[in-house]
């Protein structure tokens, strides 16, 4: 029987973190992506061997996920902790499969969004920036604060927001902010009234 090549002995930029890092997950096979959930193998085979075969005995990735605890146990190298490790990433990536992206409330229109933000930044002590994020029907997908200020300030970058909604996959984006009024200032408003 041909000895496999350990891991370590194979350049660097064909592991399967390495890769992922380097090209992104979509890039990797199934037999690299299970390698990486495994971790390692055994101290006859490393873990692209026992991911190799772990394939090699199902027919589809369904079939990999009907596995029982017992049954995963089977193959050399994984134990009843990596057995586990195993069903809970497995449940974890069909419960995320099932999930849709949380929505709350849509904009109907600028007067009610104002209303909103108003009755939610009321009597703040500080300058807050409040950024709303809405998908292509003005569904609201993200609420963030992107900065606190000072009493009468908030400075913001535009990356801060725009990263953001970025990473939420934002159509539009909404913001506001509060004016936080000085005594003397509420005192002025009261004379000229």
């Amino acid at each position: 029987m041909e000895k496999s090549l350990l891991l370590q002995e194979l350049p660097e930029s064909s592991w399967p973190r390495e890769r992922l890092l380097k090209e992104g997950e979509r890039h990797l096979s199934d037999q690299e992506l299970l390698a990486i959930m495994l971790r390692n193998g055994s101290r006859s085979q490393h873990v692209m061997d026992l991911a190799g075969m772990i394939l090699k005995e199902v027919s589809t990735l369904y079939d990999l996920k009907q596995l029982t605890l017992e049954e995963l146990m089977v193959f050399k190298g994984i134990g009843k902790t990596k057995a586990i490790e195993l069903k809970a990433m497995m449940e974890l990536g069909t419960r995320i499969e099932r999930s849709r992206q949380p929505k709350y409330g849509k904009v109907h229109s600028s007067f009610a969004i104002g209303q909103h933000l108003m009755n939610e930044l009321r009597g703040l002590q500080q300058e807050h920036l409040v950024a709303l994020f809405l998908n292509t029907k003005n569904e609201i997908i993200q609420q963030r604060t992107i900065f606190i200020g000072s009493l009468n300030q908030s400075i913001a970058h535009p990356r801060e927001i725009f990263r953001e909604a970025v990473r939420v996959s934002a159509a539009r984006i909404l913001l506001g902010h509060n004016h936080r009024e000085t005594r003397s200032q509420l005192k002025r408003l009261r004379t000229y009234s």
